[in-house]
């Protein structure tokens, strides 16, 4: 999780679809260890911690006060999202979802550029 919380941090100003590729680059290069922690069912416990990571950057991008989402509960919003992002990742590591890393990068950050607005 620091690692990816370092990936996030240095790439805080570019749109969420770059974010997605620099993401899954590194989901890539560590398939073996994320393809393990995320298939495993006796390791759900890393999986309630990348929710958990997942859901405390989207604090920092949630915006309930104005534009798209203005009106809507910020907790119903980020458990939405960052249970679609973790379930994305996951399908892409269990092979549920065979396409490529970077189709599947591409689209998760365009899907969230388009549900959330950077300051």
């Amino acid at each position: 999780m620091n690692v990816l919380r370092t990936i996030c941090e240095s790439a805080f100003d570019m749109s969420f679809a770059d974010r997605c590729l620099i993401w899954f680059d590194y989901f890539e290069r560590n398939y073996a260890f994320f393809s393990t922690m995320l298939k495993s069912k006796e390791v759900n416990s890393y999986r309630i911690r990348f929710l958990e990571y997942v859901k405390e950057r989207l604090l920092l991008c949630v915006n309930v006060s104005r534009g798209i989402n203005e009106g809507l509960n910020k907790e119903v919003l980020i458990y939405f999202l960052g249970t679609a992002i973790v379930g994305l990742v996951e399908s892409w590591f269990t092979e549920e979802l065979k396409e490529s890393v970077e189709l599947v990068a591409k689209q998760m950050g365009v899907l969230l550029d388009r549900n959330l607005e950077l300051d």
